[in-house]
């Protein structure tokens, strides 16, 4: 009996041993992570909110992860062979930053391995993937694109500027997102009974010249399309709104922090933590193809009232109080 006992705890502790071996390996079990980035500074504006979530959920950079980042430096004729080199590396998941051309590049280059966008506002008609609920492929992520977005920040114009009657898209044709934004703009438009017209910008040499056109033509007030262009002038579009005694509103609240009167839109610290959460389950064994791509749920607004100040606008109470941020 005393033999058998004996035995039994043997065996029981090699059990045990197995058991602790098995989880110490799956714990010490190491992840890739490239990240292909077109801005400039994306590492400082978007990335911590990613590598923060994935800390949370236990994939700590320089213990059982390696992230490996790359970033074009707003030179979009780099991306293809950025992630040519990330992919190269074969990482267990790609991950492409804001905008459409990084997660084409992404996709492009994938050779079977897993890509996650960020922020492409029109994922189905860039042909990033199929369908926003059947991605297909290998390639998911989420959507920068809401419905309504684009009648609530006219809206928000039409409180400021009550008696004007023309306001200005200011946007970069160039990319798949403008066409749609624009299209529910000028929805929203007809229902507020006000007019609109485009102002296209492809180059930052023409932003000056065309804001000063939507001034000469009568607008009452901006409506700034985001995308990688816009985005990296920001400071330049706030500095010609202010100078001209434009009221705007902008899509991120990196807008409004670099000068511009209001954004509101997608809470990109929120979407880039549920980037990594996506992340997380395709390591975890999940297929893209099987993740919906997700549209924006958290939005923010925000006002720069020391803009509001120096350029001279009033902003009503019903303004102020839905604020989620003021920057005084």
């Amino acid at each position: 009996m005393t033999d058998r006992r004996s035995s039994m705890k043997i065996l029981a502790g090699a059990a045990l041993l197995g058991i602790a071996r098995r989880a110490s390996a799956q714990k010490a079990k190491s992840f890739t992570i490239a990240y292909l980035a077109l801005l400039p500074g994306e590492d400082r504006n978007f990335v911590p909110n990613f590598l923060h979530r994935l800390d949370q959920l236990g994939y700590v950079d320089g213990h059982n992860l390696h992230f490996i980042y790359r970033s074009a430096d707003g030179r979009p004729e780099l991306l293809p062979g950025l992630a040519s080199d990330l992919i190269g590396m074969k990482p267990d998941v790609l991950v492409t930053g804001f905008g459409t051309l990084a997660a084409k590049a992404g996709k492009a280059a994938g050779d079977g391995i897993p890509v996650v966008f960020m922020a492409v506002g029109d994922p189905v008609g860039a042909g990033v993937v199929a369908s926003l609920a059947r991605p297909g492929g290998n390639v998911t992520g989420l959507s920068d694109l809401a419905a309504g977005l684009q009648g609530n920040r006219l809206q928000l114009l039409c409180e400021i500027v009550p008696a004007a009657s023309l306001f200005a898209a200011v946007l970069n044709p160039g990319t798949p997102y403008a066409a749609l934004a624009y299209k529910e703009l000028e929805a929203a438009a007809q229902v507020a009974k006000v007019k609109l017209r485009a102002f296209e910008v492809r180059s930052p040499e023409q932003i000056a010249p065309q804001l000063e056109a939507s001034k000469a033509a009568g607008a009452g007030g901006l409506v700034i399309f985001e995308d990688p262009l816009t985005f990296s002038q920001r400071s330049e579009i706030a500095a010609v709104a202010s100078r001209l005694r434009l009221p705007a509103v902008y899509g991120y609240r990196e807008f409004a922090e670099a000068g511009g009167l209001m954004s509101y839109g997608t809470d990109h610290g929120a979407q880039w933590r549920r980037g990594a959460e996506i992340v997380d389950l395709i390591l975890k064994g999940a297929k893209p193809a099987d993740i919906p791509v997700e549209q924006p749920t958290t939005f923010e607004f925000v006002v720069n009232l020391r803009t509001a100040r120096a350029s001279n606008f009033t902003l009503p109470p019903t303004i102020m109080i839905r604020a989620d941020d003021i920057i005084e």
